[in-house]
């Protein structure tokens, strides 16, 4: 199947696969107007003026509106069971995220009820949420466990993730994040988590990334190295959620272990900041978490200037960061990180890609890439950062398909 998209603005974002960077983060490499050629599950053209007349297929009139690649959401918990709505009317009354989490609520409340669901459960919430994610734009989506912190579990949830990916559109990136909290009915959880847990899930998911959650109240620094060891001579590429609300060290450990990045960092010191910066870790802000716990924002701005290569993403998940919406996240990280619209959009395509080591197949709009893209309800992408809470583009293409269309004229500027 053949598509033509005409009479586009056409952000492409083309250049080189690496991470962007300082002044490359300004230049969208735009198409005033032109046109971008799909055929199969491939882009075969993106260039300026009409197409040729020979272009055989469906044509599709963009309308002058705004042309990009899809959303690439890496860092995601978007498959659990049960809701957190009690703990969410405790912290309108005051009450601290870390403290639920201390009493035994928080994460360890979705994993009484991830324990408790069925694998075809988990399947069939997870595949609404990414169907959700669709509609706003996203085309491929990072996916943690984290909710089961036992062996059967963690790996009920790896299954329900790969089996998810194979009811959606979208590329699905799982994650092992057996290391996201200490189970406290289980004294022996953290070295059972190392010996036992990882080498069952690095057996059935070989090469998988090995994530955890280095904070107070959850997993030590020092028991994330050890972690860390084992998955690396597993063959596991690392992340980890750092800086969230405590400096432990996790920052520069991660750079010294060769992490692909470190995520959170809303309590980052500066030393670390200007480490993480010089490094090849790539830093993800979340800012969607701070927009429903506390307020508080990793230093984006800083972090960029810096020279850092920064990625962003939803945080999806059912206690810090209820949204599916990379749109909403735009809008935070422009207000809240202090990035422009150019830096934040860079974010949530090719830095994001580059994080999940997919950034020579999605993330940009370049022949031979995979046709995943968006067109937005505006000529101007200066709108996708001014404007929230939106219903999300005007049509979704993942795969060379178009998955999602509203039939809304883009509006015209007076």
């Amino acid at each position: 199947m053949a598509i033509t998209i005409e009479n586009a603005r056409i952000l492409t974002l083309a250049g080189t696969p690496k991470a962007r960077r300082g002044l490359e983060l300004h230049d969208l490499n735009t198409i005033e107007r032109g046109h971008v050629r799909i055929e199969e599950d491939r882009i075969t053209a993106v260039q300026a003026g009409d197409p040729p007349s020979a272009f055989n297929g469906e044509r599709i009139d963009a309308e002058g509106c705004v042309v990009m690649p899809a959303f690439v959401d890496c860092h995601t918990h978007a498959c659990w069971a049960g809701d957190r709505f009690d703990e969410f009317e405790k912290r309108l009354a005051g009450a601290s995220y870390l403290e639920i989490l201390e009493s035994g609520g928080g994460i360890m409340s979705t994993v009484r009820a991830v324990r408790n669901a069925s694998e075809d459960e988990l399947v069939d919430l997870l595949f609404k949420r990414l169907t959700r994610m669709t509609a706003l734009g996203t085309a491929t989506v990072e996916v943690k466990s984290g909710y089961g912190l036992n062996t059967e579990t963690e790996l009920k949830m790896l299954r329900a993730i790969t089996r998810a990916a194979e009811q959606v559109p979208q590329f699905i990136s799982p994650t092992f994040l057996g290391a996201h909290a200490i189970d406290p009915a289980n004294p022996r959880f953290v070295s059972q988590m190392i010996d036992e847990t990882l080498p069952a899930v690095a057996t059935d998911f070989p090469a998988i990334t090995c994530d955890a959650y280095c904070e107070q109240g959850a997993w030590s620094l020092d028991d994330t190295r050890r972690l860390f060891e084992t998955a690396r001579d597993a063959g596991c590429p690392l992340r980890v959620h750092a800086d969230q609300f405590n400096s432990l060290g996790m920052t520069r450990l991660a750079v010294e272990m060769g992490a692909v990045s470190v995520d959170h960092l809303e309590a980052i010191t500066q030393d670390d900041l200007l480490h993480l910066a010089h490094s090849d870790t790539m830093g993800v802000a979340l800012p969607c978490s701070g927009f429903s716990l506390d307020d508080r924002y990793a230093p984006g701005r800083a972090f960029v200037d810096a020279g850092g290569a920064l990625a962003i993403a939803t945080n999806y998940n059912p206690g810090s960061s209820p949204t599916p919406s990379m749109p909403f996240t735009i809008a935070l990280a422009c207000r809240k990180l202090h990035l422009t619209v150019s830096e934040a959009i860079y974010a949530a395509t090719h830095n994001a890609a580059c994080v999940l080591g997919l950034q020579n197949d999605v993330g940009s709009l370049q022949p031979e890439m995979r046709a995943n893209l968006q067109v937005l309800d505006c000529d101007d992408e200066r709108d996708l950062a001014y404007e929230f809470a939106t219903a999300g583009p005007r049509m979704v293409v993942i795969n060379g398909e178009v998955i999602h269309h509203r039939p809304i004229r883009c509006p015209q500027r007076i």
